[in-house]
This record gives structure tokens, sequence and C-alpha cells, in this order.
């Protein structure tokens, strides 16, 4: 009778849970996926509270140490024809660091700029500066002149260390930077510029001895660990602060989503950004895995490296994806060992594509910015959705979508002062709340574009948010979407570009007098291209080969306008800020503009006039831009 109740009793208690389980997935089917992601996040959070509590002070670095301690002979870097042990990158990180204090004018702490490429001597600096103490400013090796002092002079920054291939650059520069008492170095064994160290040589000749851990006993979680650049809305570009505290926070993001020791990172993207520098090394520092660097993206090659080094995770940026998914189809196209591609910025359409062409590779797409203190994570895999928001993930980092006037380019207030919250399904301005937990750092030595990232009186008075300057949509289903940048910025070819600074470059060349620079969309092609509407100075006429000259000279290839638009006079509003809704929404196409219309044409080197066969050659994707 005892067993027969039993059995009873048992099979009453399956049934009732196949029951449940059937109604969890009918009326709530991710319910399992938010348990799996919760669980995990409370897994990293437990770990990462571990490590804060520890003594001594436990960094991003001693992790690092953790793994070229347990496996040394384990490969850490791969590039071009070379390989390099997690041993073998601690060893030239002590050469670098000894090398680095015997230089007049350095002292462990002190900030250093790295101006240089993807190369092994980049991640082998950066972790050099570790171990002194040092933030590193990752400089972004595409900008020169103007562009490249204020960077390095906004990170306070006393050292140069450049790439021997940007020495022209550095040299353009070199006036000023020794004027300034700062000290240069160059990756090479011979430099004859007087005022530039040949430091390659001077690594060379120091031992690979550890340093004493006392050279950074100043360092805290709040001290500055590297300074990462980014142009925001307005101006030139401005040093974002990543702490220390959030730098041993980003180990997890690799680990959390399932990467191990195992497996291979295919990195392509540029060290000097956030996602290559935070996700493809330091996340493979906690994860102890292989890094396959690479100087940068080539769609024709990517697969093939790939294969080559057996690589099974794949960082992306939306045009990376575009780019592979615009390839000539192959037979092999599924041959690969990839499973899991982590970024962001893909379009629903091209991840059909891409699964489609590439095989079942996972697809984790999640939202970030370099200062921000607020990040989602598609962890349930819903096309087109950039992360799917839970009550957990709330609580620790609240933040909220309001409404946005983008003619005014100002959140929508109510009569009481305060933010109107978009309602679920409408587009609204990202904004999260500034709290302990969730900090915003700034940007160094720029308080004011720093207090222009703050909100206040958002939801109640004497609150205080963080701007993102991007507009989000809430569905249902508590999927976020991204859906377009506010502001004088726009994105291309993975690069946000300040309309101000692009403004301020094309004024001072000859024949402009006045320039309203906006982005446009491009049929085909991820972010928007950029775009400007000049008027000229009095009796002059535009110089299409002066200008691209000037262009060329002064602004890395994305920040350059592809069309220029002549006009009688920039369109003001009544508060003076230049008018470009209507602009945008014209684009680029001659049949629909009046005024004269110029395209920059590499092989003509100039800005030539505009065709409706250029035009449609454009728009049919036969054009490269």
């Amino acid at each position: 009778m005892d067993t027969f109740i039993f059995i009873f009793t048992f099979t009453i208690a399956a049934a009732s849970s196949i029951v449940a389980l059937i109604a969890v997935k009918t009326y709530s089917p991710f319910a399992w996926t938010d348990v799996k992601y919760v669980c995990e996040f409370l897994r990293v959070l437990v770990r990462f509270v571990s490590r804060r509590r520890r003594t001594p002070r436990f960094f991003a670095l001693d992790r690092f140490l953790e793994q070229s301690a347990a496996r040394p002979d384990k490969v850490f870097v791969v590039f071009e024809h070379e390989r390099f042990t997690y041993a073998e990158a601690d060893a030239r990180s002590n050469r670098l660091a000894r090398a680095l204090r015997s230089q007049r004018g350095y002292r462990p702490g002190d900030t250093v700029a790295l101006f240089m490429g993807n190369e092994p001597a980049f991640l082998f600096t950066c972790l050099a500066l570790a171990k002194l103490g040092s933030p590193a400013a990752l400089l972004n090796h595409n900008i020169r002149s103007k562009s490249l002092l204020h960077g390095f002079s906004c990170s306070g920054a006393t050292v140069l260390i450049g790439a021997p291939e940007l020495r022209g650059a550095v040299e353009d520069v070199l006036p000023s930077l020794t004027q300034q008492g700062v000290t240069v170095l160059l990756m090479t064994d011979h430099c004859p510029t007087p005022g530039i160290v040949s430091f390659a040589e001077k690594v060379n000749a120091e031992p690979d001895l550890p340093l004493p851990r006392s050279l950074r006993s100043h360092v805290t979680f709040k001290s500055p660990a590297v300074y990462i650049y980014t142009s925001g809305t307005t101006g030139l570009p401005k040093a974002a602060v990543v702490n220390q505290t959030r730098l041993l926070a980003a180990l997890a993001v690799l680990s959390s989503n399932g990467v191990t020791s195992e497996d291979v990172i295919y990195l392509n993207l540029p060290l000097y950004h956030t996602a290559g520098f935070i996700i493809g090394f330091i996340g493979s520092i906690e994860t102890g895995s292989t890094i396959v660097l690479r100087r940068k993206f080539s769609a024709s090659q990517f697969w093939d490296d790939c294969r080559k080094h057996n690589v099974t995770v794949i960082q992306y940026i939306g045009e990376v994806m575009r780019y592979l998914c615009s390839t000539a189809q192959r037979e092999n196209d599924k041959d690969h060992k990839v499973r899991l591609a982590i970024g962001n910025g893909i379009r629903a359409e091209v991840w059909r594509e891409f699964l489609r062409r590439f095989g079942n590779v996972q697809i984790r797409e999640f939202y970030a910015s370099t200062e921000g203190n607020v990040g989602f994570v598609n962890y349930a895999g819903k096309i087109g959705a950039i992360g799917r928001v839970n009550l957990i993930h709330k609580t620790l980092f609240p933040f909220v979508l309001i409404k946005y006037d983008t003619e005014r380019d100002a959140p929508v207030r109510g009569a009481n002062g305060l933010c109107v919250q978009a309602p679920k399904g409408e587009t609204g301005l990202l904004v999260s709340k500034i709290t302990d937990i969730a900090p915003f750092e700034g940007y160094s030595q720029n308080e004011e574009q720093t207090e222009r990232k703050r909100l206040r009186d958002v939801l109640r008075r004497g609150d205080l948010y963080f701007n993102s300057g991007d507009l989000m949509r809430i569905d249902q289903d508590n999927f976020i979407y991204f859906q377009d940048r506010v502001g004088d910025t726009f994105r291309w070819k993975g690069e946000n570009v300040a309309t101000t600074e692009v403004s301020d470059i094309l004024t001072i060349c000859d024949c402009i007098k006045e320039a309203n620079v906006y982005g446009v969309q491009v049929p085909g092609h991820e972010g928007r291209i950029g775009m400007a509407a000049v008027t000229l100075k009095e009796d002059t006429r535009f110089d299409g080969g002066k200008v691209y000259g000037h262009v060329v000279e002064y602004l890395p290839p994305y920040a350059r306008p592809r069309f220029i638009r002549i006009q009688g006079a920039v369109e003001v509003t009544g508060t003076f800020k230049q008018i470009k809704v209507k602009l945008v929404g014209q684009g680029f196409d001659p049949g629909q503009i009046q005024d004269q219309l110029f395209v920059l044409e590499d092989r003509e080197k100039s800005y030539v006039t505009m065709t409706t066969n250029i035009f449609n050659s454009i728009v049919a994707g036969h054009t490269k831009l």
C-alpha cells in the first residue's frame, strides 16, 4: 500500500511539473533563459565582490599574473608569424616596465599615452604600465596634428610611446611635445630624429625579472586604469576614464558568455577602442584563452584566418558582419569552428543572413558605451534586440527611457519640470541613474563635457542620471532595441564622428566660410556617412582638390565628409543652432538638391561634381565607401 501511495504521489508530482513547464513555456517563453542569466549574473557578482575584498588589492593585472603562473606555456597571442606564451608576455612586459622606469621624465604612476596599432607590443606595454601603476591613454592611431595633441594633453600624460610606422605623425607634433617636456619613445632600435628615443633598443637590454608590487602600492580601485577616447556629441576626442573597479568587473565579459581557456579568440577590432581592449584583451585574461591578433579587419581573409587558427570566438561591430555577408558566397562558408560571435550594432537582416551563410553561430549582441554606467546583453538571442530587461538588472542599474524632442534636441519635460517617461513600445532617450554601484567617471580634464552627459531632475527633483545620447525602444516582451543617436554626432565605420570637430577643420580651409556637418544614410550600409553643407568666402570658388587635400591631412578616413553641398547661407534656428534635420532628410541625391553637390573621389584626389550616375552607383552598392 505504501508503495502504491509513493508511486501515485510521484506520478502526480511529475505530471504537475510537466504541466507547470508547459505553462511557463507557453505564457513566459523566456522565463528559464532569464533564470539562467540571473544565476550567471549572481555568480559573476559574487566573484567580483570576493576579489574586491582580497588583501593585497586584486586588479585585472593580478588575474594575468595568476594565468601566467598557472599556464606559462599556453599561447597567449598569435600575431602574423609570431606566437607568444603567457610566460613570454609576462617577461616582455617586465622588460618594458624596467626600460620605461629608467627613462628621464617618467615616474611610476605617471600616465603614458600609447600611439600604436594592433600589435603584441600594445598588449605588452599595457601590462608593463599596470605593473608600474601607470594609467594608459589609448590614442587612436588614425588621428593626426591638432587631434593628436589634444588627445595626448587631455589625458595628462607625460610620456608618449609610438609605433615605428607612426614616426611621421609623431614628428609632426614633436615640437609641441618637446615644448611641454614630454618624453617621446619610439618602438624601434634606431631613430635618427633628435628628441625621440629608440625605445626597443632600451627594452631589449633590460632583464625580465618581475617588478616589486610596491611600485603600484598607490593604486586604488578608484584610480584610473586606462583612458579610452570617445568623440561623444561635440568637440575633439574626449578621454573617458576607466578606473580599476570597472576594469576588474570587465574581466567577466567573456567568461560570463561561456568562453573558457580552450577557446581561441579572433581580435581584429582596434585595441584603442573599448570593444577590442575590454572584450578582446581584458576578457581573454580572465579566461586564459588564446588571442589571434590582426592589424585590421579584412573581410576577404577573415574566415581563412579562423580556419587556419581554429578560432572559436569572434568579435564584431555591425559593419564587420555586414562586410562578411557582402563577400562572394563560397562552398566552405560553414567550414569553421566559430561557435560564438560577441559584439554590437548588427542589424536584424544582417543577423539572419549571417546565420544563413555561416551556420549555427551563437550571436551575443550587447549594448554598452565607454563612459556609460549601464549596459544590456541579448542573452536570449532575439534577433534585432540589443538586450533584455529584467528586474535584478534594473534594480542594480536603474534606467528609464524618456521622451525626446529631436527638433529641439532636448528631453521633453512636463509642467512639473520633470522628464516624461516614454511608454513601453515607444522610442525614448536612454538615461541611467548615477549611483555608487553605477557611477559615471566622466572625461579627463573636461568638466564641461562631463557635465553635458549629466541629466538632472529626471523623475524627481534632485536626481542625477547619465545621458546616453541613444534612442531606444522596449517591446512588450521586455526586449530593448537601439533606434538612433541624438545630438551632433553620427557613426560611420564603427567610429563616432563629432560634427563640431569636422566643421572646425573645414572652416580653416581657404575657401570655406561656414560648415554644417551631419550624417546621411546610404542604402546597405550601417550608420551614417559624413556630409557637409558649406558656404564659401566672398570672391572665392570651391576648389575640390584643395579641400580634398585639407580633409585628408586633418581627418581620419571615417570622419572625412563624403559629400559637400554648397549653400548661399547656413540655416540656423532662433537660438542660432544649425538646422540639420531637413538636410539629413534630403540626403545626397542630386535629383532632389538644387545646390551644387560634390563627392569625395580618392582616385582623382579631389571632390568632383556629383552626377546621377555616381549617385546610382553608390545606391546600388557598386561604389565602395
